[in-house]
């Protein structure tokens, strides 16, 4: 009998099922979660905060301008802001005072994609698209209705810079292609602006390990598929870091002692954290990402990426193994005002993601500061 000690920390009671087992012990810590809330919030930008007893008096701010916070049975109220989460209120790192992006110097728009389960999604649409009958969504729909919402919500003319990883990355190429007399600068990292076909056939990978799942029933399921996220979520962490990161067990500095724990935190991460097919739909519009598949330029790959006349730093990491160095290389022949600046790191795609890579993110912030100046 394996009679090693584990501890699992699960942030809400509904979590647990994730990391039961036959002989647990559980300990209950009851926190104010408002006081960690009110924190996150502080530090990632809020001047102040005004605390109120009921829905209405929270959507009476709503109706003048504020932003307003609130949740009902574990979920966001609807047409509000924030939930009682501090994860609510946080940027993932790239946002901050001492950070190139400064909230106290920039009017900062970060915006969630369809499908990510806040934004229109499977998982909490009407009935005629929810779950596996929601619709396709490209990036183009995306842009098409951020451009709405700057414009006709915020009036603004002009941007200074579109900047992302990943996903966000493919996002700044679009913006500058459909929008070009609008963005002034666009620095996407370890994304491309059109998924390359190894691209596209890894994702058709994870996707059959999930909807391998006997409870997936072609996304008509009465509960999450929990074997295939967990499928999914093994199979991705050996995409996102490079052959190196294994290599030199750099997982450790992670507090894992073997590959086996990341597994299984990745595992456990992705059926905690994702729904699906809201998980399938953000993959989809994934593999659908080309910034000429439109109507404006109709396929024209070539006439897309010399149509963008901002300002441009591709910063690819060259490990990355969904992203490559090659894809941004081309891009930027055709991409007048452009420069490439790849950098090194065994994290390979998720060398950006904030805390992994030092190196990663002051180059970035170096980047960013250029672009802004």
């Amino acid at each position: 009998m394996d009679i090693r000690k584990n501890v699992e920390v699960c942030y809400t009671p509904g979590e647990y099922e994730y990391f039961k087992g036959e002989y647990d012990i559980v300990v209950v810590i009851d926190v104010l979660r408002a006081t960690s809330a009110i924190c996150a919030a502080f530090e990632n930008g809020i001047r102040s905060i005004i605390p109120v007893a009921t829905i209405e008096e929270a959507q009476d701010y709503k109706d003048r301008g504020y932003l307003v916070g609130a949740e009902r049975k574990g979920q966001i109220v609807d047409g509000f802001d924030f939930g009682n989460s501090p994860y609510s209120y946080m940027n993932e790192g790239f946002i901050g005072k001492d950070r190139a992006i400064n909230p106290n110097k920039y009017f900062i728009i970060s915006i969630n994609m369809f499908g990510n389960g806040l934004s229109s999604s499977p998982s909490n649409s009407i009935k005629a698209q929810h779950g596996s009958l929601f619709p396709e969504i490209t990036l183009w729909d995306n842009i098409y209705c951020q451009h709405k919402l700057i414009t006709e919500k915020f009036k603004i003319k002009k941007i200074a810079l579109v900047a992302g990883w990943s996903m966000a990355g493919c996002q700044s190429y679009q913006w500058a292609a459909q929008y070009p007399d609008m963005v002034k600068s666009i620095l996407p990292f370890c994304a491309s602006s059109k998924t390359s076909t190894h691209n596209h056939v890894f994702l058709e990978g994870v996707k059959a390990a999930l909807t391998a799942d006997v409870n997936w029933h072609e996304g008509k399921y009465k509960k999450q598929p929990i074997a295939g996220l967990k499928a999914f979520g093994r199979v991705y962490a050996g995409w996102a870091f490079s052959q190196d990161f294994y290599r030199k067990k750099l997982y450790k500095k992670f507090g894992f002692t073997n590959v086996e724990g990341l597994l299984k935190n990745w595992a456990n991460d992705h059926a905690k954290n994702w729904d699906a097919n809201n998980l399938l739909s953000k993959l989809k519009t994934w593999q659908l990402n080309d910034i000429s598949k439109n109507p404006i330029y109709k396929g024209d790959y070539i006439k897309a990426l010399k149509s963008i006349r901002a300002k441009t730093i591709l910063m690819p990491c060259n490990q990355d193994l969904y992203f490559r160095t090659e894809e941004n290389e081309f891009e930027k022949r055709f991409i007048k005002k452009s420069l490439l600046r790849p950098v090194d790191s065994a994290y390979g795609h998720c060398a950006a993601n904030p805390g992994n890579d030092k190196n990663f993110q002051r180059k970035l912030d170096q980047n960013i500061t250029e672009l802004l100046i």
